[in-house]
């Protein structure tokens, strides 16, 4: 059975402490004990370490090792509309576990009025989900959630492959819209659009700016859905 992992804010001269809500699952949850042994992450480096002692809202490791984590088949970022809390919060977390480097929320014409002042007040939320979620997946490093942004400032967004999905039923297929040479160093940007679609003016901002549209199929799709799809077709293509 793989080890656990967990994420402490930093590792000194050897040492490093666990604290709060995660020391107190591993206390009371798992039933830690001295001389066990787990894998902690800086959001750095990899690292296997022995529990020393455990307190109340602390659990002391000293590290034994440094680990060499698996290497991601390629730099993901998703830029996606605000939708409902609920559904992006889903999308986080899977995205999470899909290898996704850089989460980006944007203000798209359709996104419900009031999200984007709303969504600067859940993003301690957020990195808390994307930290459960890295720790669940046993990612060494989390992903960064920014702060919302406009959709024109979204369309900056500098990647080796930008990808647009469209659902309108002209849009190729992303599979068909997929570099032949792909490699580790390659960034890979996904614009995912609000629950209501894009309009034609969002269509052509993204076209001017050099996005490629792309198509999941002739259904329709919920947000989430397509996030997800799209995601995981991604990281399987650049592990192929």
């Amino acid at each position: 059975m793989a080890r656990r992992l967990f994420f402490v804010p930093k590792v000194r001269n050897g040492k490093a402490d666990l604290e709060g809500e995660d020391a107190r699952h591993l206390r009371r949850v798992l039933r830690a004990q001295p001389g066990q042994k787990y894998e902690l992450s800086d959001n750095e480096q990899l690292y296997l370490a022995e529990i020393d002692t455990i307190g109340k809202d602390v659990v002391s490791f000293h590290i034994i090792e440094t680990l060499q984590p698996a290497q991601p088949p390629l730099r993901l970022t998703l830029l996606t509309a605000l939708i409902k809390f609920d559904r992006l919060e889903w999308i986080l977390e899977k995205a999470t576990e899909l290898g996704v480097e850089t989460i980006i929320p944007f203000e798209s014409a359709r996104s419900e009025a009031g999200l984007e002042r709303a969504a600067v007040k859940r993003l301690e939320r957020w990195r808390r989900i994307v930290l459960e979620s890295s720790q669940q997946c046993r990612r060494v490093t989390m992903p960064e959630i920014s702060e919302p942004t406009g959709f024109e400032e979204a369309l900056n967004v500098e990647a080796t492959h930008r990808f647009f999905l469209d659902e309108h039923s002209d849009t190729p297929p992303i599979l068909s819209a997929l570099p032949a040479t792909r490699t580790a160093g390659d960034t890979v940007a996904l614009l995912l659009g609000p629950e209501g679609g894009w309009i034609d003016y969002e269509r052509s901002a993204a076209a001017a700016a050099g996005w490629k549209p792309v198509s999941l199929g002739p259904q329709i799709l919920r947000a989430e859905t397509a996030a997800i799809a799209a995601l995981a077709i991604l990281s399987a293509a650049w592990q192929s």
